[in-house]
C-alpha cells in the first residue's frame, strides 16, 4: 500500500480520535501482510489513561492473533509538528515489529519516514 493511500485511509478515521483536552487528533494506520488496522488516540480526564494511535491499532491487530506488518503510519492534520511516536508507543512497536519495520509520520506538509531501529536503537529484549 502506497503511503498516499495510507494517509486517505488515517484522515477517514481521524473523526473519531477523543482529543478534548489536548485538541492534538491523531489517527494511525497499520498495513502489511495481515492487513489493515487503524487507530487513533483517546484522551482521558486522568492523562495517564490516554491511549496514542500507534497502541491502539497495534492493539487491535494483536487481539486478532495478527503479527505480520511491515509499516504503520501516524498522522495528524494541518501542524507544523509531525506526530513523531511517543517513547511507549515504540516499545510496543518493538515488541512485534523487528528493526525494519517502518514507521511513517505525517501531517498536511510533509512526512518522515525511520525504521523502527533508528527510533528506538536500545529498545527492550524479550
Amino acid at each position: 500500500m502506497k503511503t498516499v493511500e495510507m494517509v486517505k485511509v488515517a484522515k477517514e478515521v481521524l473523526r473519531n480520535a477523543y482529543a478534548p483536552y489536548s485538541n492534538f487528533r491523531v489517527s494511525a494506520v497499520l498495513f502489511g501482510e495481515d492487513g489493515l488496522f487503524t487507530g487513533v488516540n483517546v484522551e482521558n480526564a486522568s492523562y495517564g489513561l490516554t491511549v496514542c494511535a500507534e497502541r491502539v491499532a497495534v492493539f487491535k491487530a494483536v487481539s486478532e492473533g495478527k503479527r505480520k506488518f511491515e509499516k504503520i503510519l501516524v498522522y495528524t492534520p494541518g501542524r507544523e509538528n509531525l506526530p513523531y511516536p511517543c517513547g511507549a508507543c515504540r516499545q510496543v512497536m518493538a515488541e512485534f515489529f523487528g528493526e525494519d519495520f517502518r514507521v511513517i509520520v505525517a501531517n498536511d506538509s510533509e512526512e518522515e519516514q525511520f525504521t523502527l531501529g533508528e527510533l528506538l536503537p536500545f529498545n527492550f529484549k524479550r
